[in-house]
């Protein structure tokens, strides 16, 4: 089947935007059109791709179109912290935003719902991962709102953040050091350094776009006889389904967590952001299933 048709435009119909590069893999329409129509309400959310060169341009004409919200995606989450008006806590916390308010008079309020969408599919698996140690691979913005979120829901005994060079990750460390009370924290290179710390980790996460189409075959780690029957493996990419990096966790026992349960959660929450309303999960999941 294809795309769902977005809901009928009229003249006071509103938008909903994401702003990103690239955009042509994203589910985010199909989840947030599905809520609107599911709710009657008159808007539209349309995926844009915006260079990095064109984000200030693209911020500032949210107010000029009478956008109502957005989200962000890959590359542009850290770099449009500094092109909105006020950061909410977690979003200034994280020092990332994936989603955009804009007020009745304009302000544009920058929001990180991907911390409480990150966290809701590991509810199951929560009394096994607390107090334990984890590992996330990437030290983007999407890796800031992993690591806030494993650090206040699951309270580790060693969070290491692991990137291709290493300088990435201490820059990650630093900027969620005051999140980190007992310094569980630490940065290592991802290579034969991050080893012993995949080993032992008991939840493994991709933070980074790697195994996303059009190179479904990519994997953030390619020594998948690293990975155990005791491990929670969450691979954000949701884009392919089931990417390399899954299939490899389930041939050796662990536990696979996709992308997408992720990618619906954070969109609940930017929704609700958006229009006071909770998103109609149902309605959400049946498109996705149609797609």
């Amino acid at each position: 089947m294809g795309e769902p048709v977005p809901p009928a435009l009229s003249p006071s119909t509103r938008l909903a935007v994401l702003l990103g590069d690239p955009v042509a893999h994203s589910r985010s329409p199909t989840i947030h059109n599905a809520a609107f129509r599911a709710l009657g309400l008159d808007a539209v959310y349309l995926a844009c791709r915006v260079a990095s060169g064109d984000l200030p341009a693209a911020v500032a004409g949210l107010r000029a179109l009478g956008v109502f919200g957005a989200n962000v995606t890959i590359p542009h989450k850290e770099t449009v912290v500094s092109l909105v008006d006020r950061l909410t806590p977690e979003a200034e916390a994280i020092g990332a935003v994936n989603t955009i308010v804009v007020e009745t008079d304009g302000t544009l309020v920058g929001a990180n719902t991907d911390a409480v969408g990150f966290v809701q599919p590991l509810v199951p698996f929560e009394r096994q991962l607390r107090g334990q140690p984890a590992v996330i691979l990437g030290a983007g913005g999407a890796a800031r709102a992993v690591a806030y979120a494993i650090l206040a829901a699951l309270q580790p005994s060693r969070l290491t953040i692991a990137a291709r060079q290493r300088e990435q990750a201490e820059t990650l460390l630093y900027a969620l050091a005051p999140y980190d009370p007992r310094g569980v924290l630490h940065a290592v290179a991802l290579e034969e350094a991050a080893v012993p710390m995949i080993r032992e980790a008991r939840l493994l996460v991709n933070a980074t776009p790697v195994g996303m189409a059009p190179h479904p075959e990519a994997t953030p780690w390619p020594h998948a006889t690293d990975f155990h029957a005791e491990q929670v493996i969450y691979d954000l990419v949701y884009a392919p389904a089931e990417t390399r990096f899954l299939r490899d966790a389930v041939v050796h026992g662990a536990i696979p967590v996709g992308g997408l349960a992720m990618l619906i959660g954070q969109g609940a929450a930017a929704f609700e952001h958006w229009t006071g309303q909770a998103m109609p999960l149902d309605a959400v999941r049946l498109a996705l299933a149609g797609t």
